[in-house]
């Protein structure tokens, strides 16, 4: 199934948008104006000045999320603004909402100094019971998330670096099993050392890959490589290539290819010289790496894309509807790691014989949601729920 951008601009332009508020109460009388506001709203705001956990059951702040962005970093799209921004934000959001029941709230802020927006998050932040920050550069993000982390006392998730890690762990575990190949023993290539390709090698090496290449635009990271950022030289310490130069050079007896780049910069040839049984992950958005017929034509044995009109979507969706449901019905205060490896873990388990074409689950797939939300549940207890 393709969709041309017809579709989409008249799809977008019929409803004005994909969300919108919907009162939960119905105000028809004197009576239930009273109750919902004045005189009875009263009663409510002064219960909640006196002990401020009363807001989770009062309000419908239990149930909400900020998607926070400041548009420069949209899909693949890069730097094109917060307005251009709020069309993802609103995907997002309407996400939450049909799979997992979350309010989520699409904010789009101009501005780019990390130390404003970090400000603006924690003056936003007594409204919502968890922050989702999306679509923000690197590695300008880092500092963000690790800052509201730090400082803020409700769970602070950047899903362009971990749900992004979650989901590529969760379709290599079943990559590798149709493969017939080891964990340890594979060579994995990951191209674009933003917040995502920094935060899936951080993942991959806790779960036991021994041989990880990073390359970015100045080519393959190593600890003398020039005009890395300080995350970007942490990884190059962490990571063991053997090679120098660029894609083209890492990439030759690959066993697999991770990209978090842009579209079309992996060529046949590049695939071609790949060891057998390779595995392509072009997650690149809208455009990725390389097509997946190209890729097959190449030899590619698995491809795997972030679109969903192709086979394998290695999407963040998968993660975090399920993900903010576990934390907002445990009232955590904070996102472990614990978590991240068991939920790749039990979300790949959802696929009981995967095949070179089916190694993730589908998000219209009633357990996915669940099965997230569930190890988030388990603080830090690896238990699967099917």
């Amino acid at each position: 199934m393709r969709i041309s951008k017809k579709e989409a601009l008249q799809y977008h332009k019929k409803y004005r948008g994909k969300i919108g508020i919907v009162a939960k109460t119905s105000i028809k009388t004197k009576k239930d104006l009273s109750l919902a506001y004045t005189p009875g709203v009263a009663f409510v705001s002064q219960a909640i000045a006196e002990d401020k956990s009363l807001d989770r059951v009062l309000t419908n702040k239990g149930n909400s999320v900020a998607i926070i962005t400041d548009g420069t970093a949209v899909l693949g799209l890069g730097d094109i603004g917060p307005e251009a921004a709020i069309p993802v934000m609103e995907g997002k959001a309407a996400i939450f909402k049909s799979f997992a029941g979350i309010d989520a709230y699409p904010i789009s802020l101009d501005e780019k100094d990390p130390k404003k927006i970090i400000d603006i998050v924690k003056a936003l932040a007594p409204n919502y019971a968890g922050i989702n920050l999306e679509d923000i550069s690197a590695p300008r993000c880092f500092e963000i998330e690790r800052t509201l982390q730090k400082e803020l006392k409700i769970p602070v998730f950047h899903d362009d670096q971990h749900g992004a890690a979650i989901i590529i762990l969760t379709a290599l575990i079943n990559a590798l099993l149709v493969a017939k190949k080891k964990f340890e023993k594979v060579r994995v290539v990951i191209n674009g050392a933003g917040a995502a390709g920094i935060a899936t090698t951080h993942l991959l090496l806790a779960y036991g890959v021994k041989h990880i290449t990073v390359v970015d635009k100045q080519g393959v990271l190593h600890k003398k490589a020039k005009g890395m950022n300080r995350y970007q030289a942490e990884v190059a310490r962490l990571t063991n290539p053997k090679v120098k130069g660029g894609l083209k050079e890492a990439i030759k007896g690959a066993d697999v290819f991770i990209g978090f780049s842009v579209g079309n910069i992996l060529s046949k040839s590049m695939v071609t010289s790949m060891a057998p049984k390779s595995i392509v992950f072009a997650a690149a958005n809208p455009v990725p790496e390389i097509s997946p017929k190209d890729a097959k034509a190449a030899g590619a044995f698995i491809v795997a894309t972030g679109r969903s009109d192709y086979p394998n979507q290695i999407n963040n969706a998968l993660v975090f509807p399920g993900l903010f449901k576990g934390l907002l019905d445990a009232g955590a205060s904070k996102v472990t790691p614990e978590p991240m490896i068991c939920a790749a873990t039990c979300l790949s388990g959802l696929i009981k014989k995967p095949t070179p074409n089916n190694i993730v689950p589908s998000l219209f797939d009633k357990r996915v949601v669940e099965t997230v939300a569930f190890t988030v549940r388990q603080e830090g207890v690896c238990v699967c729920k099917y």
